[in-house]
């Protein structure tokens, strides 16, 4: 017999129920805090491990552009991506996708036949004055869309088009837009879009050269009435002297030539006929041709060549004014 009984005897059976699941639930708290806290710690470090590798692909892809000049085809596509500044023309920005492309399509062919033809170090050189070439090229293009947004100046999709169909006749050959492709791919390294984009700033630096060059739409206006009058292309050269340019092919040359488009207008020609005013396919300058003989694939012409000057004029006035910054030394 049980003189005295123990404190657990007088709880019922359900108080004991409630005292043991306090007891389970007590145990089961020591694990669910450290595993929320575990959780927590997890997140903040995956957080600051991400904002450390961000930081170190940005700090990387600085130097790469800004201090060690590279210029490989993954960071192309990478500045296509994030618009970053090259340099700055008063307050237009200069886009490193544009300094690279030009770079790119100017070195890609030389640097596909360095092994047969040219050293290392005049490779190095080359690449040196094709980065600065570039580079002052894509200034003048941000200069030329300053001044374009400024004079409401504008060049649409459908004349880009145009200009693009052009290129694929250059020379009265009709070529298929595929092989086209495959061409500027070859030699530039560029696809349809990259192409396209050059084709934009050169119709609107064009544009723009024709618009604010008065002394060169005076001249050209001179040469026109000149012509028609009669006079010939040397006897305008003699009374034009340096407003113009005068050139003779001295013979036969392919209707392909690089020349700005002037071998593509005289195909167009009969013997003897000459062509009105039109602007170089490089976009510096008036034209003026006459065919002299021409067979199916080539020609014989001269020229008269009225060159914009305001545009240049303006832009290393804008130089010596300290009125470009450049991020980058090209050289």
């Amino acid at each position: 017999m049980k003189l005295f009984k123990r404190k657990d005897d007088k709880k019922t059976e359900q108080e004991r129920v409630e005292e043991r699941r306090e007891e389970v639930l007590a145990a089961g708290r020591k694990f669910k805090y450290p595993l929320q806290w575990t959780k927590h710690r997890v997140v903040i470090n995956t957080i600051l491990i991400t904002t450390v590798v961000i930081g170190i692909i940005i700090t990387s892809g600085w130097l790469a552009l800004y201090r060690f000049n590279m210029t490989d085809e993954m960071l192309f596509r990478v500045t296509k991506i994030l618009p970053v500044p090259v340099a700055e023309v008063i307050s237009e920005k200069v886009l490193f996708s544009d300094y690279l492309m030009l770079y790119r399509s100017s070195i890609i062919s030389v640097e596909r036949q360095s092994s047969q033809n040219k050293t290392e170090g005049s490779i190095d050189d080359l690449r040196a004055q094709y980065r600065r070439d570039a580079l002052t090229e894509a200034e003048k293009f941000a200069y030329a869309l300053k001044i374009a947004n400024d004079q409401g100046i504008t060049v649409t999709s459908e004349e880009v088009a145009e200009e693009f169909n052009r290129h694929l006749n250059i020379g009265g050959i009709e070529r298929s837009e595929e092989s086209f492709l495959k061409i500027i791919s070859d030699n530039f390294g560029l696809n349809k879009g990259e192409y396209e984009r050059i084709l934009y700033l050169s119709l609107i630096k064009s544009k723009v050269e024709i618009e604010i060059d008065e002394k060169a739409n005076k001249v050209a206006e001179r040469v026109e009435n000149m012509l028609k009058k009669g006079s010939s292309y040397t006897d305008i050269a003699k009374a034009l002297e340096s407003s113009i340019i005068y050139e003779e092919t001295g013979g036969m040359v392919s209707n392909q030539n690089i020349d700005g488009g002037r071998a593509t207008e005289a195909m167009k020609l009969e013997p003897g006929e000459q062509s009105g005013r039109f602007t170089s396919i490089n976009g510096d300058g008036y034209y003026f041709v006459k065919l002299i003989k021409k067979t199916d694939s080539e020609v014989n012409f001269v020229s008269i060549k009225v060159p914009f000057t305001e545009f240049n004029s303006r832009f290393e006035a804008i130089r010596e004014d300290g009125r470009v910054n450049e991020f980058i030394n090209p050289e």
